[in-house]
């Protein structure tokens, strides 16, 4: 990212229905300069809802939300936003629909694509979700990617494999904080990550553990990277 740093936060908000002043407060205390949201409120007052995550959180909307079928992009005002796309991915008969919400930004003249995901819980569909995921990275008109999100899978998981075997694991090269992220009140399992691209330097990434309100914002717990 050409010597400027950027801090990326990865957040499944239960689609806020849990504490939202706390989920406000523990993303402030973050300070990120992007949050890829997952399980934003998608069905009534779906608008207004990401609006007002984006307000307590101090920060705008990118891009997402129901359009992506709940993933959502939001920054801080000195991010420039140069594209969004929100996508869907193919689904089996019967099960949850699953999207991307995507988006090119500029910080400082550092340029680079990312993408919230929120992968099946099915692993049959998280097979072929994952290469299309890939795909749709690899569309974005930007050298070097990030991708955030609930992966459903542990990282000995194939499909988290499947996710390594193009990107890095940004928790894995430079650890920093926690590592578990579900469930919040006691995690149990990291099923939540943030992956980057070769020419992207993971300074440090993991779980923000020391905020006292984790387990009141959400079940799952956020993962904070700076890149």
């Amino acid at each position: 990212m050409g010597g400027v740093t950027v801090r990326v936060l990865s957040y499944n908000v239960r689609s806020m229905r849990d504490d939202r002043a706390a989920l406000g407060r523990v993303i402030r205390a973050c300070e990120p300069d992007v949050v890829c949201i997952q399980e934003a409120p998608r069905f009534l007052r779906w608008r207004s809802l990401a609006a007002q995550l984006a307000r307590t959180s101090r920060l705008l909307v990118v891009t997402g939300a129901a359009t992506s079928d709940s993933r959502l992009l939001v920054a801080d005002l000195r991010v420039r936003v140069l594209y969004t796309e929100d996508v869907r991915l193919r689904k089996l008969p019967r099960l949850h629909q699953r999207g991307l919400a995507m988006a090119v930004l500029e910080v400082q003249a550092a340029r680079f694509g990312i993408a919230s995901m929120h992968l099946s819980l099915n692993e049959a569909e998280r097979e072929y979700q994952v290469p299309e995921v890939l795909a749709h990275l690899r569309r974005l008109s930007a050298t070097e990617v990030v991708l955030a999100g609930d992966v459903n899978e542990q990282p000995h998981g194939l499909r988290w494999q499947g996710l390594v075997g193009e990107l890095t694991d940004a928790h894995l090269a430079a650890p920093w904080g926690g590592e578990l992220t579900f469930p919040a009140k006691e995690p149990t399992r990291r099923i939540d990550g943030i992956f980057v691209s070769s020419g992207i330097e993971v300074v440090r990434c993991g779980v923000p553990t020391e905020m006292p309100e984790l387990a009141r914002a959400s079940d799952h717990l956020p993962v904070l990277a700076e890149l």
